[in-house]
């Protein structure tokens, strides 16, 4: 099974083979409600670990969003255009948002694993 890693801005990130897919945590779009636009950087942009890289916008607010690694954006997920309902219906799977070739796998210590994102969400509920 493939670890999934996490940032403190509740992005969520899985590498496979020096490709990285980002989207924001179940938590994180149950915080926003339900998402009504993304705005993504466009294939080929370079993008260094924890920099602005898009927003998503909800019913209830917008949301920056940061890149967990640095490298070049190698896919967007354009069918979140028509369809941004899905990082609220399926945030792991249909709901990712780009793909980044991993410049720096290093940058993998700068990240939480999954027991300690859910330690960092329960002290950010309390």
């Amino acid at each position: 099974m493939i670890e999934l890693r996490f940032t403190k801005s509740h992005e969520w990130i899985k590498v496979e083979s020096q490709v990285a897919t980002v989207g924001i945590t179940n938590y994180a779009q149950k915080q926003l409600g339900d998402i009504v636009f993304v705005e993504m950087p466009d294939v080929g942009t370079k993008i260094k670990q924890l920099a602005q890289f898009g927003t998503v916008e909800s019913t209830k607010a917008a949301s920056e969003l940061y890149s967990p690694l640095s490298g070049e954006i190698l896919e967007v997920n354009n069918k979140l255009v028509d369809n941004p309902q899905w990082i609220n219906e399926s945030p792991l799977d249909d709901g990712w948002i780009l793909k980044i070739k991993l410049e720096n796998s290093a940058e993998l210590e700068n990240l939480m694993d999954e027991a300690a994102y859910k330690e960092f969400v329960a002290q950010e509920e309390a």
